[in-house]
């Protein structure tokens, strides 16, 4: 069994749901290592978060923008963590319901996704800046 675990920094993003699966592999290297296995992206962030969803058509993340953003709206009247502007405290209850990490299986040295499958990295601030993703790699 064969462990790697490296942390990376994403590109900065403008606030919405953008695909960052070959900034991923990309910075990678030890992926063609593995034969069967699986990666571990976690964010170190609490007000970004990560899925896996859509990677062709670009109106999907769009959409995920739109609905999130209504569900968890700003300058709602309760929110008392407003300090730090009025996207804040709706960037961690995003963070919080998309969730902080994705498992990817890894087969003959790539990631096992799904035709259409990509990871997102869901910028839930309006000048987020780099991100921290840790990946930790394992398999055989």
């Amino acid at each position: 069994m064969k462990f790697f675990q490296k942390e990376i920094s994403l590109q900065s993003r403008r606030r919405g749901f953008h695909l960052i699966t070959s900034e991923i592999t990309g910075q990678l290297t030890e992926l063609n290592q593995i034969n069967t296995g699986q990666l571990q992206v976690f964010i170190k962030h609490t007000s970004a978060s990560l899925t896996i969803n859509e990677n062709a058509d670009p109106t999907v993340r769009e959409d995920f923008e739109s609905h999130i953003n209504k569900m968890v709206p700003e300058n709602a009247p309760y929110y008392k963590h407003t300090f730090e502007g009025p996207d804040d405290m709706p960037a961690h209850i995003k963070a919080s319901l998309m969730g902080t990490s994705v498992n990817i299986p890894v087969t003959n040295g790539r990631l096992n996704l799904g035709t259409w499958q990509g990871i997102y990295l869901c910028e839930h601030r309006n000048h987020g800046g780099s991100r921290k993703v840790v990946l930790t790699l394992f398999g055989v």
